[in-house]
């Protein structure tokens, strides 16, 4: 078993890439790979915002299948252990009914095949999933964009976008959260 990379080593490395994206002149993050995506399928039929020249955003897909490949990669030949979890939370959330704390990547108790087959599980995901979408699409950009790449090149709406998605996240888990479990 492998431990995941040190944040000393990540976070540095993260801003080499962020660095030189900039001095090519590229910007980044994920949710673009989407609009790309929905270009490439011929949205830009219906809707104006899709009608881009992709071929110009190719070598951002390159870097989004690298990601899911990576991800899977170290998901299941690295054996990556799940990320340890501050017994206080752990504590919190077993009482919430989440027993897969620090014992799974992924709460099974939302993301488990059986509870995407429930109608309680498939509303939460399909309307969690709405919201990411709008979110990103409302602030243009997701977090990736703007808290990496946006706050990289020093731009104001991606610090407010960052700030809004942090009150977004404490207010999900503080008032939200306890209400849905």
């Amino acid at each position: 078993m492998i431990n995941p990379l040190p944040w000393f080593i990540a976070g540095p490395l993260i801003a080499v890439i962020m660095f030189v994206l900039l001095r090519l002149g590229k910007t980044f993050g994920m949710s673009s790979n989407l609009r790309t995506i929905c270009s490439i399928s011929g949205a830009g039929r219906f809707s104006s915002f899709f009608s881009i020249n992709w071929r110009d955003n190719i070598w951002s897909l390159v870097v989004l299948i690298g990601v899911i490949f990576g991800g899977v990669f170290a998901f299941q030949v690295l054996e990556v252990a799940p990320p340890q979890i501050h017994e206080n939370v752990v504590d919190q959330l077993n009482a919430y009914g989440f027993d897969s704390v620090n014992s799974s990547y992924l709460p099974t108790e939302l993301f488990g095949i059986n509870q995407l087959l429930s109608v309680k599980g498939f509303a939460i995901i399909l309307i969690a999933g709405f919201l990411v979408g709008f979110g990103a699409r409302y602030a243009g950009g997701c977090t990736s964009g703007h808290a990496i790449m946006g706050l990289s090149n020093l731009q104001r709406p991606s610090l407010i976008a960052v700030i809004g998605f942090f009150i977004g996240g404490l207010v999900m888990v503080h008032l939200i959260f306890p209400l849905i479990f």
